[in-house]
């Protein structure tokens, strides 16, 4: 086997000719066979390992390793209107198309639906030949199955489920029950045919760490990065190492589960044995879907043994996520909600935080969610989204986002003010987004073939919501186009029940009007001057035309839809013109009292 490496590289990082630097670069060339199983990295954090003495660095550090095997695989999945499910398995190509290149999936189609690419356990598919023989997953080479001869003649088929430390970890801290639990092989999936019975034992080797010594992960890291240099005091104390934690093993128990007819059971009969380099086998002489091996410092009950199973199993595909609401850096009025899995919180706010957003304006607490689980979305207060409002009694519009784990989950909504005039004290308008969760069994496949939401979702069976966030928009100064002579104009227009209805509409307290009475006198005009200069003051950030249609629709209200027509065709008095100097006089003053 050949593998050439190419190195492109500079050694005075000389500028071209258009004065930029030339990027330096690498790659390797092997047959196609080759190619396929090594796996190529750029690790210049490791520049440090590569030059001693003299030794100055001048390219690029690349890596080349063997593919580990991964324990997934891609489909499209093909959907019919009656949910009658099949998977294509696809042609998989990289290539550019409208300007962007990604992985694509190809798949011929002879019928009508719904279409999908998923990722799924990766299967192994086999054929056990009569005279038996040793099979390796390609998933995880350290899984063996050792079928002997006369086992049976058929094929089979084997999936693979790893489980993490760190799910093993997050487990048990649920339960004290669950303390003695050291670590757990792999789910193994086996399906094997079930009119024929294992006529021989079936030899199963799986992975299940023994529980680690910091002296030997120590020992670890330095084989790892000083190998060629380790002396033979070290071999001899990794050596010493070995024999302590082997020792070790010898105190602790495994325990076999086996799932079969719909539920898991503790096979204390099968004798578990420990191998080297943290791999235990066992013999099967019956046939199991789904066979697990939990390495523990101490006996654990049978039922106790089967909770953890099941809970393994379900915090596979559980997600912490976090619920982030931003808004874009030059428009307060864009949002968008982002749900985020907990562990990448801090590198997904940098690349929106890159990409225009602000930080963030509401940040949740963790919450669980499984895959295909939607968030609904509904505003209170006074922020709702654009788009269709309140309909009837405790419904209301929505909104909803998917979630899955593999996908960017991104919504974006356009903010408004349901009341430009509420808020009165505060210097931005304020609402609520309201989140409430909705799992994948709660959907509904409705006969049109849709699944999921109506437009309008009955609030109160939703229950409370599972997350909070408090939204602002702000009132933004300008000018009022309400003149003083406008005001004054309109003052003289008005009787005195047209005053009073026009109090009414403008939602003006009795408290001012009772106060006008007192500073005006028995001056009508002087009231009803009073009264809008205190409206006009209390004017919310609106836009101009905004104010002047509030204000004629309280006309109209108020029984005079011929000034409302005027006010809002322009037909009035916008310059003291045609007013005696003394009663605009009368009017400044008038404005400089109320402010």
């Amino acid at each position: 086997m050949h593998v050439i490496v190419y190195f492109f590289f500079s050694l005075t990082g000389h500028l071209d000719s258009d004065h930029s630097f030339i990027p330096d670069a690498c790659f390797i060339r092997a047959p196609a066979g080759v190619s396929q199983a090594l796996h190529c990295d750029v690790v210049d954090a490791l520049s440090c390992f590569m030059v001693t003495g003299s030794e100055e660095l001048v390219s690029r550090v690349i890596q080349l390793r063997i593919q580990d095997g991964t324990h997934v695989d891609v489909a499209v999945k093909v959907m019919d209107m009656e949910r009658r499910a099949s998977y294509v398995c696809p042609v998989m190509t990289e290539c550019i198309y409208g300007g962007q290149r990604g992985s694509f999936a190809e798949v011929k189609v002879y019928s009508l639906g719904l279409f999908a690419v998923v990722s799924c356990l990766k299967r192994e598919n086999y054929t056990v030949p009569r005279k038996g023989f040793s099979l390796k997953l390609s998933m995880d080479s350290r899984i063996c199955l050792n079928y002997l001869p006369g086992s049976f003649t058929a094929p089979v088929m084997a999936q693979l489920q790893p489980l993490e430390a760190v799910l093993l970890s997050a487990v048990k801290s649920r339960s004290e029950e669950y303390r003695a639990v050291v670590s757990t092989s792999p789910i193994l999936y086996l399906t094997h045919p079930l009119c024929q019975p294992l006529r021989r034992a079936l030899t199963i080797t799986l992975p299940c760490a023994p529980k680690p010594k910091q002296k030997t992960r120590a020992l670890e890291e330095m084989v790892q990065c000083y190998s060629q240099h380790m002396t033979t005091a070290s071999k001899w104390d990794s050596a010493s190492s070995i024999r302590s934690s082997t020792k070790e093993i010898h105190n602790e128990f495994l325990v076999l589960l086996g799932y079969r007819d719909q539920q898991w059971s503790s096979l204390e009969k099968i004798a578990v044995r420990n191998q080297q380099k943290g791999l235990v086998s066992f013999e099967l002489t019956e046939n199991f879907d789904r066979l697990l091996v939990v390495r523990l410092l101490s006996t654990l009950s049978p039922c106790h043994l089967v909770s953890l199973v099941q809970d393994l199993e379900e915090a596979v595909y559980c997600h912490t996520v976090v619920i982030v609401i931003l808004k874009q850096n030059k428009d307060p009025h864009a949002m968008m909600v982002a749900v985020v899995l907990s562990k990448d919180l801090t590198w997904e706010l940098s690349k929106l935080k890159a990409q225009g957003f602000s930080s963030t304006t509401g940040c949740s607490l963790e919450i669980t969610m499984y895959e295909g689980d939607r968030l609904l979305l509904h505003f209170s207060g006074n922020i709702s989204s654009e788009g269709k409002k309140q309909e009837i009694y405790f419904y209301i519009s929505i909104k909803w986002i998917a979630f899955h784990s593999q996908r960017t989950n991104h919504l974006h909504v356009r903010l408004c003010v349901v009341d430009p005039f509420g808020n009165h004290s505060s210097s931005h308008y304020k609402g609520t987004a309201m989140f409430h969760k909705v799992s994948r069994g709660q959907l509904d496949w409705s006969c049109d073939g849709s699944c999921g939401c109506p437009g309008s979702v009955n609030m109160k069976l939703l229950g409370d919501p599972i997350c909070k966030l408090p939204l602002t928009l702000p009132k933004v100064p300008q000018t009022h186009s309400l003149s003083d002579s406008l005001l004054l104009w309109i003052s003289e227009q008005l009787s005195a029940e047209e005053l009073s209805r026009l109090v009414v509409s403008l939602r003006l307290r009795r408290s001012s009007a009772q106060l006008v009475k007192l500073r005006a006198g028995n001056s009508l005009s002087g009231q009803a001057l009073h009264l809008l200069l205190m409206w006009r003051r209390a004017l919310p950030a609106s836009p101009h035309q905004s104010n002047v249609n509030h204000l004629a629709h309280c006309l109209a209200k108020s029984g005079r839809p011929d000034l409302a027509r005027e006010l809002l065709n322009g037909n009035v008095i916008t310059e003291p013109q045609g007013v005696s100097s003394g009663l605009w006089e009368y009017t400044q003053s008038i404005v400089s009292s109320v402010g």
